[in-house]
């Protein structure tokens, strides 16, 4: 699979992967594997970024749309990610309040297809 591809299955930003990782192909087996085991290059980037856009938005909880909203489209660290969570921004409890009732509503749309 393409680099891109693997990157995303393994919930990393591509570009801040290893020069070999980006220019080669990952195998089903690779990516198990990297799964599996991960290398430390793989570790530190789950461990403190940067972070690709749906991990940001899943560490701010909020949507990838309402992070283009606020203006975030670059990939982030977790301190970047720390430093917006402390700051509390309007857009960033807007977001989180869109995301509750999104959740909401999902929950009630499937309660009713359940019973009915």
């Amino acid at each position: 699979m393409k680099p891109a591809t693997a990157a995303k299955k393994l919930g990393v930003y591509l570009a801040a992967t290893p020069a070999e990782f980006q220019q080669g192909v990952v195998s089903r087996d690779e990516l198990n594997a990297l799964q599996a085991d991960a290398p430390e290059w793989l570790r530190e980037l789950r461990r403190n970024g940067p972070h690709p856009r749906q991990v940001v938005a899943a560490k701010l909880g909020v949507s990838i749309g309402g992070l283009a909203r606020a203006g975030i489209t670059e990939a982030l660290t977790n301190d970047q990610i720390d430093a917006i969570k402390a700051g509390n921004p309007d857009w960033l409890q807007r977001e989180r309040e869109i995301q509750a009732e999104f959740r909401k509503e999902t929950a009630r749309l499937r309660e009713i297809r359940r019973a009915g």
